[in-house]
């Protein structure tokens, strides 16, 4: 029965060649659903298609939705492959025992942050949380140093953000985890005291940052390197405080279903996903951080190795349910 309460709760193409992997001795059919966008992955998927020797069924639809779908259809689902965009709908699959465990190996070939400690899925790319402002108008010294400081009254009149979206959710399922309960929601609580500018979404909060009409967001980064960089005013902002509350990623990835049938397919292509060249993708085109350990970032994008990341359990990023709750209850969404 939780399952259906979590369910009511939650309501590029590179030109560089790709490594050489196995392909399936005949081939397969493999149904992904994407929780990706098309435009974000779809040239990669096509690509796939013609180096793996594969036919991908590619089924795209946000990732909430595509969760609630699966959990819906159960062992009669056709899908091999769920892409999710967060982790934290990954953590609900796994802890609901729809995915399956993941060769070490394939496991292996990404870095620790991006994979489940269980096995149960693999990251392939992620995108860190940020303040998204302009240095024109807020100086560098002038940024708060630490998340908790949006909750100053300071702020009022000054920031936007998008409870509706998944990031945000995930990210206050973290801070529950990492703050508690009673500090998580007075701090939301002083924060909406602030009068935040209520966004759908990252990207308009963005563009509303490099026109001027808001002096800080709280997005993710990679929407800022979709603005021209010739035009382009804004700048991402992490948190200098070590390890930060503020300072999280959210990781995109893949998990194989429980029920299918499509295990060396599956392997294959998540395999593909996270070998080298495709890593380069992410970060250089869709300017992601990359899953894979050794693939540059993007020139544009700040190096990991220059921010102190909080340490994030993962499984944390799962419970949306009573984050959905909590924010219903602060009239957030």
């Amino acid at each position: 029965m939780w399952v259906w309460a979590w369910l009511l709760a939650c309501g590029v193409e590179s030109t560089e060649p790709v490594a050489e992997i196995e392909a399936p001795v005949a081939q397969q059919t493999v149904t992904v659903y994407s929780g990706r966008s098309e435009s974000m992955v779809g040239d990669l998927f096509a690509r796939a298609e013609k180096e793996l020797g594969l036919t991908i069924d590619v089924q795209y639809g946000g990732t909430p939705e595509l969760t609630t779908r699966l959990l819906t259809e159960g062992d009669a689902s056709p899908a091999d492959i769920f892409f999710a965009q967060d982790s934290g709908h990954l953590g609900a699959l796994a802890s609901t025992g729809r995915l399956s465990s993941l060769d070490a190996s394939l496991l292996e070939s990404v870095s620790d942050t991006f994979r489940d400690p269980k096995g149960l899925w693999l990251g392939t790319s992620g995108r860190l949380r940020v303040l998204v402002y302009d240095p024109a108008r807020t100086p560098a010294e002038s940024m708060p140093t630490s998340l908790r400081d949006l909750a100053d009254p300071a702020w009022k009149g000054r920031l936007g953000w998008a409870p509706g979206n998944g990031s945000f959710q995930a990210h206050v399922s973290y801070l529950r985890a990492a703050w508690g309960e009673e500090e998580t929601r007075t701090w939301l609580k002083g924060v909406k005291a602030n009068a935040p500018k209520v966004f759908p979404k990252n990207s308009p909060q963005v563009a509303a940052v490099n026109d001027g009409a808001l002096e800080i967001g709280w997005v993710n980064h990679y929407y800022l390197h979709r603005v021209d960089p010739n035009g382009r005013k804004a700048a991402n902002w992490s948190f200098p405080d070590a390890a930060d509350a503020g300072n999280v990623m959210m990781v995109a990835g893949m998990g194989r279903l429980s029920h299918s049938d499509a295990v060396e397919a599956s392997n294959t292509l998540m395999a593909w996903f996270v070998s080298q060249p495709v890593q380069e993708v992410f970060a250089q085109t869709n300017k992601e951080y990359p899953a894979r350990a050794g693939v540059a970032t993007h020139a544009d994008v700040t190096p990991l190795d220059t921010v102190d990341l909080a340490e994030v359990d993962q499984a944390s990023l799962t419970d949306l349910g009573p984050t959905r709750a909590m924010l219903k209850e602060l009239e957030l969404l």
